[in-house]
């Protein structure tokens, strides 16, 4: 799955990701072609009253979703899935329901805040999914077409469940499998024990690698905050309910 366009107008960028001998190459590819292309070393402008203008950047976001998926930050990357996948977003602070209402408007301010759409963020977060898929084919994950995920949840707000599914033995148990609709941005970890902590029922999915937008091995130092977290592209999904 690629984004239309980004390969084909960035093909300096994708040159370097294949020349590359390592995946610490293909990330000093990466880094230098972001600081370059969107001059993200630059400060910031200042308007006519002196005050520094806020220069968008991928990482920042990023950040700002590690902090809090419900914040500015995140309203911005769920509108960029929206944008480029089609995937319209569930829950923003709180339950997003039918359109138009006072939990949209608000989703839709934030997502289009002029803070964050000055230095051409959507064209910034193509970049980043090609890079990502590209170094997950090529180092990190060769050969795999889908990985384990887990997310610990107290309650289904942001995880609203289409249809219960019969367990495959026909016994009831603790477990149980639904079709569950996750937010078009969503948070999930490689592992099942961090999962534990954030709620008492786990939900584990098989999740398309070419789904999966961001983790921390694509950079040098912590992005994200949680450990083993990874960043994907939400709608349905199986999944696998355990209650602890």
């Amino acid at each position: 799955m690629h984004i239309h366009g980004v390969r084909e107008t960035n093909r300096a960028l994708f040159a370097m990701l294949d020349d590359a001998t390592s995946a610490d190459e293909a990330v000093l590819a990466f880094q230098i072609y972001m600081r370059t292309v969107f001059e993200l070393d630059l400060p910031g402008e200042r308007d006519a009253a002196g005050r520094k203008r806020y220069r968008a950047n991928y990482l920042r976001l990023l950040r700002g979703w590690g902090f809090d998926a419900n914040g500015r930050e995140g309203a911005v990357l769920k509108g960029w899935a929206e944008s480029r996948f089609g995937l319209h977003p569930t829950f923003h602070r709180r339950q997003l329901g039918r359109y138009p209402s006072e939990a949209w408007m608000q989703y839709v301010e934030e997502k289009m805040n002029a803070r964050f759409h000055n230095n051409c963020i959507h064209a910034q977060l193509d970049l980043l999914y090609e890079y990502a898929q590209h170094v997950f084919r090529r180092w990190l994950y060769p050969g795999r077409r889908h990985l384990t995920l887990y997310r610990g949840v107290n309650d289904f707000a942001e995880h609203q469940v289409v249809v219960w599914l019969p367990r495959a033995d026909g016994r009831p148990g603790r477990a149980r499998e639904a079709i569950a609709r996750q937010n078009n941005l969503v948070s999930f970890t490689t592992r099942r024990d961090i999962a534990d902590q954030f709620g008492d029922t786990i939900l584990e999915v098989e999740v398309p690698l070419c789904k999966v937008v961001y983790c921390n091995d694509l950079m040098p130092g912590p992005v994200l905050r949680g450990e083993g977290e990874m960043l994907v592209l939400g709608g349905d999904y199986r999944v696998r309910m355990a209650t602890l």
